[in-house]
């Protein structure tokens, strides 16, 4: 059983990352990486057609791949790709013995129990419970969220959710016309729209339509002439701070949103065993949120105020915790199932 092999993948919007994982060495060592760009791509099979084509002599005993979107009958269409994926198929396709589809934020759930110290950041150190259940929230190019219930026998079950499609719901006079704002010109206003990748130029917009900010002529050529303002709003912040008011705002409108998300995931799931934050946008703007802004919102939730104050609030550094995640997955699949046969 040892030498048995285990295919995962974490499939993102902006990037697709890809595992090949024998169980005598664990996670700590896959046999092979790679990471491919989404949107380069037609479908998910021509990346895994690129991905182990050229090893023919491999076999794939369990395949678990996190998918972001809803997941029916193993099969899934993914949220912001124009991607089918269905589990069946790969098997046919990729002579894979069994094909798993989980959520991908309930994949880096799983892989929560599997990091270490130095993958997380400590927001609030609180007081961890080690049967209590653990809430993920990751702002990445959409906002997605999933939690582990603990089970009576101790046992964590993953549970992914669209909870990032949620109604917005502001906690101040400026997210209220941020509400306002968006409602005039998309109609229905989720969180996502407000704290993800597709959220940050929302917000960015609304500060700049509002004159609540001035935009540097040298930002309007950056964002004027790139793609993905994403990444140019995030520098601008990190980099000049005061020096760009608009990109600062942006970023701290952001945090405040995150941290009233988070805290409602956390008291929604009573998640004990702590808060875990991940995406790609997070890990970049760390001193920001450790300024106690993010944790203002957070804990601003009235008479529940202090059940959040004891909740463990981390933020997962490992940009590859959703691979790992789903390779756990495929591994523990694998067991029981080699178990029952024995």
């Amino acid at each position: 059983m040892n030498n048995r092999t285990v295919l995962a993948a974490d499939i993102g919007a902006t990037k697709t990352n890809l595992g090949l994982y024998n169980l005598k060495d664990g996670l700590d060592t896959p046999m092979k990486e790679a990471t491919y760009a989404s949107p380069q791509f037609k479908n998910f099979d021509v990346i895994l057609e690129d991905f182990i084509a050229r090893d023919n002599n491999l076999k794939i005993d369990m395949a678990c791949f996190g998918v972001p979107g809803p997941i029916e009958d193993n099969r899934a269409s993914t949220t912001n790709l124009p991607w089918l994926i269905e589990a069946g198929g790969i098997e046919s396709s990729f002579n894979i013995k069994k094909v798993l589809l989980v959520n991908d934020l309930a994949a880096t759930a799983i892989s929560i129990p599997h990091l270490n110290s130095e993958e997380l950041f400590c927001i609030q150190k609180g007081s961890w419970s080690e049967k209590g259940n653990i809430a993920v929230i990751a702002p990445g190019t959409g906002l997605g969220e999933a939690f582990l219930i603990t089970a009576p026998y101790g046992n964590r079950i993953a549970q992914g959710s669209e909870g990032g499609h949620a109604d917005f719901a502001p906690m101040d006079q400026m997210q209220q016309d941020l509400l306002t704002h968006l409602r005039e010109r998309i109609g229905h206003v989720s969180y996502e729209n407000v704290c993800s990748g597709r959220g940050l130029p929302n917000i960015y917009d609304f500060i700049l339509e509002h004159g609540l900010a001035k935009e540097p002529d040298w930002l309007k050529e950056r964002l004027d002439g790139c793609g993905d303002p994403v990444p140019e709003i995030v520098r601008a912040a990190i980099k000049h701070g005061d020096e760009c008011e608009i990109c600062d705002r942006c970023i701290r409108l952001f945090v405040a949103i995150l941290g009233a998300e988070a805290g409602n995931l956390a008291i929604r799931t009573m998640a004990t065993g702590g808060i875990y934050i991940g995406g790609g946008i997070v890990p970049r703007i760390i001193n920001i949120l450790d300024s106690h802004h993010f944790l203002k919102f957070f804990l601003n939730k009235g008479r529940v105020a202090g059940l959040l104050a004891n909740i463990p609030v981390q933020v997962i550094m490992n940009p590859k915790a959703a691979l790992m995640g789903a390779a756990a997955h495929a591994i523990t699949a694998l067991t029981q199932v080699e178990r029952v046969i024995i």
